[in-house]
Parts: C-alpha cells; sequence; structure tokens
C-alpha cells in the first residue's frame, strides 16, 4: 500500500513539472507574439494563428489551459498590450496595475 501511495505521489509531482514546462511554452509564445508586435505589428494574429493550431491547442492543453476561442481572445489582448510576461507577472507590474485602477475608480467616483 506504501508503494502504491509514494508511486500516485511521484506521478502527480511529475505532472505538475510537466504542465510547468508547457505552461513555460505558453508564455514563449506570448513574449514571442509581443516582439513580433513590436516589429512587424502582426502579434496578436501570430498568437491566434498558432493557439489555433493543433501544436498550440495540444501545448495549451498540456499546460491546463482549454483551447477554446475565449483563450484566444485573451491571448490577443494580453500581445496587444505590448508587456512582456516577465514584466506583466512581476510585483511591481501587479501593484502599478491595482493603483492605476483604484485611481481610476475613485476619479469615477468623484466625477
Amino acid at each position: 500500500m506504501r508503494d502504491f501511495v509514494d508511486g500516485t505521489a511521484y506521478n502527480h509531482e511529475q505532472g505538475q513539472r510537466a504542465r510547468k514546462l508547457f505552461s513555460a511554452v505558453v508564455l514563449a509564445a506570448l513574449d514571442d507574439a509581443v516582439s513580433d508586435d513590436k516589429k512587424y505589428g502582426n502579434g496578436p494574429e501570430q498568437i491566434a494563428r498558432w493557439a489555433r493550431s493543433r501544436d498550440g491547442r495540444e501545448v495549451l492543453s498540456c499546460a491546463g489551459i482549454d483551447p477554446n476561442e475565449r483563450v484566444v481572445e485573451g491571448l490577443m489582448k494580453f500581445v496587444r498590450n505590448g508587456v512582456r510576461t516577465s514584466v506583466a507577472l512581476s510585483r511591481e507590474e501587479s501593484a502599478r496595475r491595482h493603483q492605476a485602477e483604484a485611481e481610476a475608480e475613485a476619479e469615477a467616483e468623484a466625477a
């Protein structure tokens, strides 16, 4: 019984590692699309084409993301914002975004 539990825990851990690996591939694809958008202006179309392709759908599924049209639209919106994933995931950027939202709400209430 103990071997079964150890094996299950090990398999679960391996699955989590694989999911993280595929998530890193998704983040790299987003960074590539952001750089394409800055260079050529076609980043959102590139990420949409990738996400709708067989390989893109497979990578998104392995990363734990349901590859539906809503996800594709979200990826395109992210690329249009032009912020690299490393910056978008940083605490400083998150704090800046929350501060900007709070200021916008305060201005809306004051008006």
